[in-house]
C-alpha cells in the first residue's frame, strides 16, 4: 500500500513538474529500493514490511531533523528550508503523530499489557509500543515517559 502510495506520489510530483517533491519521493524510493535488497540478502523474498518502511521514513525525518539544526547553526537558512520542506513531503506518507496525551495513554496500557514494574522491563515496553503504534509515536518522548512510570 505505501509503495503503492510512494509511485503515484512520485508520478504526480512529475506531472506537477514539482522539482523538490520529485526529488525527495525518487529519494524515498532509492533508499527503499536498497533495503529490499539487503532483506533479500537476508532471506526475505519480500522486502521491507509497512511497518519497516514507516521506520525508514521516520529516520530519513530525523536525519533531515538534525541536519537542520547544523544548517542553522551554520547560517545557512536556505538549507535548512530546503530540508524542512522535504521533511512535510515525507511526513505525508505516515500516519498521523500522536500527540503528547495519546502517547501517555500508549505508554500506560502498554506497561500494563506488557507487565512492566521496573527499568529492566524497559525494553519490552519500548518493543511493544514501537510495533503497536509504528510511525505514529515519537519514540522520544515515549522512551522519556516509559522511563518515569518505571523509575
Amino acid at each position: 500500500m505505501l509503495r503503492t502510495r510512494l509511485e503515484q506520489a512520485l508520478k504526480e510530483a512529475v506531472l506537477a513538474r514539482s522539482e523538490r517533491a520529485v526529488s525527495t519521493v525518487r529519494l524515498i524510493l532509492a533508499a527503499l529500493k536498497d533495503r529490499d535488497i539487503a532483506e533479500r540478502g537476508k532471506g526475505n523474498p519480500d522486502g521491507l514490511n509497512e511497518t519497516q518502511i514507516q521506520t525508514m521514513l521516520l529516520s530519513m525525518i530525523k536525519q533531515r531533523r538534525d541536519s537542520i539544526t547544523a544548517y542553522t547553526q551554520g547560517n545557512r537558512p536556505e538549507l535548512a528550508r530546503q530540508e524542512a520542506d522535504e521533511i512535510a513531503i515525507i511526513e505525508a506518507f505516515l500516519p498521523a503523530q500522536m500527540d503528547d496525551a495519546a502517547i501517555e495513554a500508549a505508554v500506560a496500557a502498554t506497561i500494563e499489557d506488557v507487565g512492566g514494574r521496573t527499568l529492566k522491563d524497559m525494553g519490552r515496553v519500548m518493543a511493544a509500543l514501537k510495533e503497536r503504534y509504528a510511525g505514529q509515536l515519537d519514540v522520544v518522548k515515549a522512551s522519556t515517559l516509559v522511563k518515569q512510570r518505571l523509575g
